[in-house]
């Protein structure tokens, strides 16, 4: 299994000390996210991320193509690589609070699709036309970055497939939610005549991982509530996205009075709604060390690959992937 995590880079002190455990307890990734006014501009952390670290990859998950315009995620990309080559992964998607906290509308799965392929052109060396506007090239791109597509629906899962190198999936940890989106993603591929095989798929979930299990189950409801009703859960056909009935209407009680600045009142909102068990199980490892081993070798019993947590409002991100750097990913490694 490769297991990474990602975050909002808060200030340069915490951004160096994720990098630090990412390198010393041997994560395959750790990412940036891009959400204005939340943390520091991504571009930045991932550069100190890139200079601290050898053998982990670098990811952006994730921008989007509104906030930034492509042509500028696709040079900033190859720009990293030059800091640390063959080590980076562009992942953008539709938009949430990074879309959000700005004002600005979510990209259609259309939209993003042209994005990816306008990016992926101008990272293969080539001038490209996007929209309306003018040509773009980057002739001194040295090789061409990953670009995946964070998806959660089956139009987006689909598009991932068609026109990306790989995914970040928001679907779940079970057995079916798995089996789900990946089925969505290999037949996007294969509609365009795409080998599948070569795509990376990697799920994403929430971690929290504590000597105190409590402390952790309290954060990480927070994180729940952004996941759920931003990504997967609080818009179109529930039921299409294996939510069992019962859970419909107070998921989308969830989206409309949830945050996109994640805090205690989140947490608080997804107990009260009584959703923190159905989420915590789909989306999330968490308590302690113990705990989470068995959690996440569930989740390998059940067909995952590949896991990209986010850590950002764990009650400690940079001890949690630490504990669970020293604690867990060993056993999961000798699994």
């Amino acid at each position: 299994m490769q297991v990474g995590f990602f975050f909002w880079p808060y200030d340069p002190a915490l951004t160096l000390r994720m990098a630090e455990h990412a390198e010393r307890y041997g994560y395959d990734m750790i990412g940036i996210a891009d959400t204005p006014g939340n943390a520091m501009d991504p571009w930045v952390a991932a550069t100190l991320v890139a200079q601290a670290t050898r053998t982990p990859r670098v990811a952006i998950c994730v921008t989007n193509i509104e906030s930034r315009h492509p042509a500028v995620a696709a040079a900033a990309i190859a720009s990293l690589d030059l800091i640390a080559p063959g080590r980076t992964v562009l992942g953008i998607g539709a938009g949430h609070s990074g879309t959000h906290n700005l004002g600005l509308r979510r990209s259609g799965v259309a939209d993003l699709a042209d994005g990816a392929r306008f990016i992926k052109t101008l990272l293969g060396g080539r001038p490209a036309a996007y929209r309306d506007g003018g040509t773009a090239h980057l002739p001194w791109v040295k090789q061409p970055s990953k670009l995946f597509l964070a998806a959660s629906g089956p139009k987006a899962l689909a598009a991932a497939g068609a026109v990306a190198d790989g995914a970040f999936v928001n679907f779940g940890l079970k057995r079916e939610n798995l089996a789900q989106s990946q089925a969505e993603v290999r037949d996007g591929a294969r509609a365009v005549g795409r080998d599948d095989a070569a795509l990376e798929l990697w799920q994403i979930a929430a971690l929290d991982c504590n000597a105190d299990g409590d402390a952790a189950r309290r954060k990480i409801g927070a994180i729940l509530a952004f996941m759920a009703a931003g990504y997967i859960l609080g818009s179109g056909d529930l039921g299409e996205r294996g939510v069992p009935a019962e859970l419909h209407a107070p998921l989308r009680e969830l989206k409309r009075r949830y945050s996109t600045r994640p805090g205690d009142a989140d947490a608080a909102l997804v107990a009260k709604l009584g959703l923190f068990d159905y989420l915590a199980e789909r989306f999330a490892i968490c308590g302690t060390p113990a705990e989470c081993r068995a959690q996440l070798l569930r989740a390998k019993a059940a067909g995952l690959e590949r896991v990209m947590f986010t850590v950002s409002v764990a009650s400690d991100p940079a001890a949690t992937v630490e504990l669970f750097g020293k604690e867990v990913l060993p056993a999961i490694r000798s699994a």
